[in-house]
């Protein structure tokens, strides 16, 4: 059996397959399927300083090799996180992470200070893909400027592995990257989703309630191995690759691409045991190529 264990920025996780947040709940909701403790790291749902509806209804849509989602990072708040979802998950002993938003830099700050109190959340996920109140609604994952504001905020409080995830619906991926590591990310992850907009054409309106919404699944697996491959060029510090990673097969293009673990998200609704699949799966490809570890395949795309 090949070593599996891989690191990120001093984070340590068994294998390389998490799961993409907003797709695995809080882990436990899956524990019915799978042992939770088989999976490198958990990246629970998207959590904010303040309780947040999400938006109205319709909110999700399949569409062809995929689907669109415009859920409005519905939770309850970081406050109830901690008091009511981390004693719950405090003792799985995985790498449970949190994937933080917000509108605001020191709202991601807030939110980010709260959980580095947390003994057993090793690292955060930052979000930044969440419109900028002050600035009319724009990404503050789509310019360099907003991008940093976010992570330096953080970094100021947070003491612990800081991931950032990036969006894909910018001109230069590499360039928001080399930003954010600058700011002070020890990692980062990418695609977020790509924004997409499905029409009813019988009733001439979207189908989403906000019109447009994110998409993912297979269909953007080709887009997001390109955007990790160059990533992973550019930034000297950990890449995590997702987007439309079905099989164990997916998941290694984006190891040759340069990515030193990979989280799976829209699978998950398809098949509650996918992440156990994709980690027996990358064993058994290294075992067939005779390497003894995942780390030999990282990056080593011949391109």
């Amino acid at each position: 059996m090949a070593d599996l264990i891989t690191n990120i920025a001093g984070l340590t996780m068994k294998n390389p397959v998490m799961t993409a947040s907003g797709t695995f709940g809080y882990g436990v909701e899956f524990s019915d399927f799978v042992n939770l403790e088989d999976i490198g790291g958990i990246i629970v749902k998207g959590t904010t300083l303040k309780p947040r509806e999400g938006n109205d209804y319709p909110r999700m849509v399949e569409t062809a090799s995929g689907m669109l989602n415009c859920v409005g990072l519905q939770n309850k708040g970081v406050d109830y996180f901690c008091e009511n979802i981390y004693p719950e998950i405090k003792d799985i002993k995985t790498n449970m992470i949190v994937n933080v938003s917000g509108s605001c830099p020191e709202d991601y700050a807030e939110c980010a200070a709260r959980i580095n109190e947390l003994d057993n959340i090793p690292a955060i996920e930052l979000n930044i893909s969440c419109p900028n109140v002050r600035q009319g609604g724009m990404a503050f994952g789509v310019t360099t400027e907003g991008a940093q504001s976010v992570v330096r905020a953080v970094r100021d409080v947070y003491k612990k592995t800081l991931i950032v995830k990036l969006s894909p619906n910018v001109t230069s991926v590499s360039d928001i990257a080399l930003a954010v590591q600058d700011a002070g990310a020890d990692a980062v992850s990418l695609i977020n989703t790509l924004m997409g907009m499905v029409i009813d054409i019988e009733k001439r309106k979207p189908v989403l309630s906000i019109a447009t919404g994110g998409m993912s699944g297979p269909a953007v697996k080709p887009v997001a191995v390109r955007c990790v491959w160059q990533v992973a060029k550019a930034v000297s510090v950990p890449v995590i690759g997702l987007g439309g990673i079905m099989t164990a097969e997916d998941a290694i293009e984006f190891l040759l691409a340069g990515a030193s673990a990979i989280e799976i998200g829209t699978a998950n609704f398809i098949d509650p045991t996918v992440t156990v699949k994709v980690t027996n799966g990358i064993n058994d490809w290294l075992d067939r190529h005779g390497c003894r570890s995942v780390s030999e395949i990282i990056g080593q795309v011949n391109a």
